[in-house]
């Protein structure tokens, strides 16, 4: 009975994954279908006119800024080892980060714990010291995503508030204005929270030997290793000059982007700060934003008087840099790794 269990362990885990991956997608490919189906044959022909007089060569430039703020983060990644004792070499940390990035399109997530692997085949650092150190890395980095958030706030608070106030907080309010709903709503919160505390108090002893409680203990651990090694980092300036240059590349890769048409090219950086802000949502969402990018980067382009064919256009080929550029990068990372040799001499 024991094997058996062993057995169809990971089986489960690979299905459990399989069913993220096609829900996720599932979910892009209706974005993409609901963004297209509402379009004009006309503006199905405008959004292929838009394609053909594209500037596709800020799209290099686009490409190139992507490919070195990868760079940069294998650069920011190599410190947090050095007060773990590790020195792992650029090649390999640039290979790691972009199969990582390679494997998250496909499998949402996979990307963290691949990128550990290759570090623990071909420089020896042991998984958990280093999954520790992406758990903190993607702390940080969302930590600066909710600084330009407010950052966005704060500097496109006349487009984005106009947006809000016409748009969301109406709906919001006639939501919450109404009795009924508030009564309910706050009835159903106060249910729910008093039976999850009693439901844990009851299976306290069950969640605690649970396979899932494990791994969040672990997790936690990993986190705090992460965090010890940024405390003992030797060269702080050096790791918040990575940590800001990755986010200012990442706004260049969009904001080059708008040079590619007439009608974005009049945009200022402000609506490039909004563009990656809310693009970068649809990335966490779906697997590397697919539908769903595009599709905000349409709306966000709205916001500023652009027409949605335009928009959806400049969304579409900002996304397809990208992606591209991971793919093929990831791609090449992942076979010349095939020629490393690890520590028993084997490839």
């Amino acid at each position: 009975m024991a094997e058996l269990t062993v057995e169809e362990t990971p089986r489960t885990n690979r299905v459990t994954t399989f069913i993220k991956f096609t829900v996720f997608l599932g979910l892009g490919i209706l974005i993409i279908w609901l963004s297209l189906r509402g379009l004009t044959p006309e503006e199905r022909v405008q959004i292929l006119h838009s394609f053909r007089i594209a500037n596709y060569n800020w799209v290099i430039l686009t490409i190139l800024m992507g490919v070195m703020s990868h760079v940069l983060r294998a650069l920011r990644w190599r410190l947090f080892f050095e007060p773990l004792g590790y020195h792992p070499s650029l090649k390999n940390t640039f290979f790691a980060v972009m199969v990582g990035y390679f494997a998250n399109m496909a499998f949402p997530r996979l990307g963290e714990v691949t990128r550990c692997g290759i570090l623990a085949k071909y420089e020896k650092i042991p998984f958990n010291k280093s999954f520790g150190t992406v758990i903190t890395e993607r702390a940080i980095d969302m930590i600066l995503f909710i600084c330009l958030f407010f950052l966005m706030i704060f500097t496109q608070a006349g487009t984005i508030g106009h947006y809000l106030n016409e748009k969301i907080y109406p709906k919001l309010g006639e939501k919450l204005n109404n009795p009924i709903f508030s009564r309910w709503f706050l009835l159903a919160s106060v249910t729910f929270g008093i039976l999850v505390i009693v439901l844990i108090y009851i299976l306290r002893r069950k969640i605690a030997k649970s396979v899932i409680f494990n791994k969040i203990i672990n997790m936690i651990n990993g986190f705090w290793e992460g965090l010890k090694s940024l405390s003992l980092i030797r060269k702080p300036g050096l790791f918040v000059f990575y940590s800001i240059a990755i986010w200012v590349l990442y706004f260049v890769m969009i904001y080059a982007c708008f040079f590619c048409f007439t009608d974005t090219s009049t945009l200022g950086p402000g609506a490039g700060l909004s563009a990656l802000v809310l693009g970068s949502v649809g990335i966490m969402i779906t697997p590397g934003g697919i539908g769903l990018y595009p599709a905000i980067i349409q709306e966000t382009m709205m916001l500023y008087g652009i027409v949605r064919t335009t928009g959806l256009a400049l969304g579409w080929i900002s996304w397809t840099a990208q992606t591209s550029m991971i793919l093929v990068a990831g791609g090449l990372s992942l076979i010349l790794l095939s020629f490393n040799k690890n520590a028993n001499g084997k490839s």
